[in-house]
């Protein structure tokens, strides 16, 4: 029979989630306590990488950021499967008992590793994870206008008229309409210079 003054299994666990949860509380606290108080506008602020947060958040990225993480992470969690096959593939013991065992893992793997290449090879040669893509080809389309009348018009010299005094020309001449005001009005911070 075991001692009863032993920690069991379980015991261990609970005691390691218990000095976990006092260090990392403790910490907390230490930081509360020690670190200094001086609010100003400047660390109230919205922070996000140095950036001050100015125009619209409708903003175009690249989504090949977004492919390229995709694409690592799969890989990545696909290959932490070998370390359980390893253990098992190195375990004397089943080997012993039957040697086909040993070989059988083997071409498994060898099955797991061909389908991670197969994978590789079609995202490389569809260019997911090549950081600069290919110059855009513009289209060629067949049509029936005449080359000449591309050149006419590029070649018109055409009448240019000073925006402002035909911005206050409108205004005099048309009418205030009424505009439907937004639901939604963002506030940016102006840029400080």
């Amino acid at each position: 029979m075991e001692d009863p003054g032993q920690i069991s299994e379980y015991g261990k666990i609970l005691l390691m989630a218990i000095i976990g949860t006092i260090l990392v509380c403790a910490t907390i606290l230490l930081s509360r306590v020690l670190s200094p108080k001086n609010p100003n506008p400047i660390k109230l602020s919205t922070y996000e990488c140095g950036e001050d947060a100015l125009g619209t958040s409708w903003v175009q990225f690249n989504p090949r950021f977004y492919v390229i993480a995709l694409v690592f992470l799969l890989f990545d969690v696909e290959l932490i499967f070998i370390f359980p096959w390893a253990t098992v593939f190195g375990n004397t013991v089943l080997n012993g008992i039957d040697p086909r065992w040993g070989w059988l893992t083997l071409i498994e793997m060898a099955l797991f590793i061909g389908v991670l290449i197969i994978g590789l090879i079609y995202v490389w040669k569809s260019g997911d994870i090549s950081w600069i893509k290919p110059a855009h080809k513009t289209p060629k389309v067949a049509v029936d206008i005449p080359s000449a009348a591309y050149e006419n018009l590029n070649n018109k010299t055409y009448p240019l008229r000073v925006h402002n005094q035909v911005a206050d020309q409108e205004k005099l001449e048309t009418k205030p309409i009424a505009v439907a005001h937004k639901g939604f009005r963002p506030k940016f911070k102006k840029p400080t210079s």
